[in-house]
């Protein structure tokens, strides 16, 4: 998605889980990434350690990456590469169960923190549920935290919750399997309308069947047989700032799709 360099004030930031960072690159991901002039990407699931890191990996086109590795191996972790070197990195949110699934990074310029999160799926069993739920009860305390030091925030990532029917396309098969609990979604509405919380892209997309994750059963990408759980979720003053979004499909790096939004704020 080109953008005009006269509107030097835009700032783009792309959000994208790619289930394994080796995977991701065989597909092209790399190659595509440096042709987006995004001034942040936000990765998820690298499912990597830093011995697995190559250079390309590390610092692609120039860009550089800061890592949260899980201690698990090929599994979690989370990155933001940067374009400008940033006044701070924030490595894990200080929650010791999920630090050490390294699902957290943060990078600060003045005001703004751009995070790249990866919140557990509970789909696998009743205690990843669980696990899931204990994420989301301490997680948004420290939501909040940023907000209330003053703090705009850009929260991108896998959020693993689809939030309204309209974010889902078999909602009615769906209601009682995770990802789309009442309690999760309640979760979501609870930091949007209570919490002062932004929805990034459906500010600026309305529409049905956007999605960003679909399965790997049956003909469900083709079909677009989808979830929208992957966000950009923004304090109200950067939410205001959003001009444009997108979901790029044309190339499948992995079971997500990157999603990319502009904000007229300079970096």
């Amino acid at each position: 998605m080109p953008r005009e360099r006269g509107a030097s004030t835009l700032m783009r930031i792309i959000t994208a889980n790619l289930n394994g960072v080796r995977s991701a690159a065989k597909k092209g991901f790399f190659e595509w990434f440096g042709n987006q002039e995004a001034d942040i990407l936000c990765v998820q699931e690298i499912k990597a350690q830093l011995p697995d890191m190559t250079p390309d990996f590390l610092k692609p086109h120039d860009y550089q990456g800061y890592f949260h590795y899980a201690e698990k191996k090929g599994y979690s972790g989370a990155g933001v590469y940067v374009r400008r070197e940033p006044d701070d990195v924030v490595i894990g949110w200080g929650n010791a169960e999920f630090d050490a699934e390294g699902r957290y990074v943060e990078v600060r310029y003045g005001n703004l923190s751009v995070i790249s999160v990866y919140i557990p799926s509970g789909s696998s069993s009743e205690e990843r549920q669980a696990a899931k739920f204990r994420f989301m009860a301490d997680f948004m305390p420290h939501l909040l935290a940023l907000k209330a030091a003053g703090r705009e925030v850009v929260l991108c990532g896998d959020v693993n919750i689809a939030h309204k029917e309209i974010d889902i396309k078999n909602w009615k098969g769906n209601l009682k399997n995770s990802g789309f609990l009442p309690e999760e979604r309640a979760w979501l509405t609870q930091l949007f309308d209570d919490h002062g919380y932004v929805d990034v892209f459906r500010t600026l997309d309305s529409r049905a069947d956007q999605y960003t994750w679909w399965s790997n059963r049956g003909q469900a990408y083709a079909k677009n047989v989808g979830w929208r759980i992957d966000y950009q979720i923004a304090t109200r003053g950067i939410a205001g700032k959003a001009k444009t979004t997108s979901v790029f499909r044309d190339i499948k790096f992995s079971d997500h799709a990157p999603l990319t939004v502009d904000y007229d704020h300079p970096l």
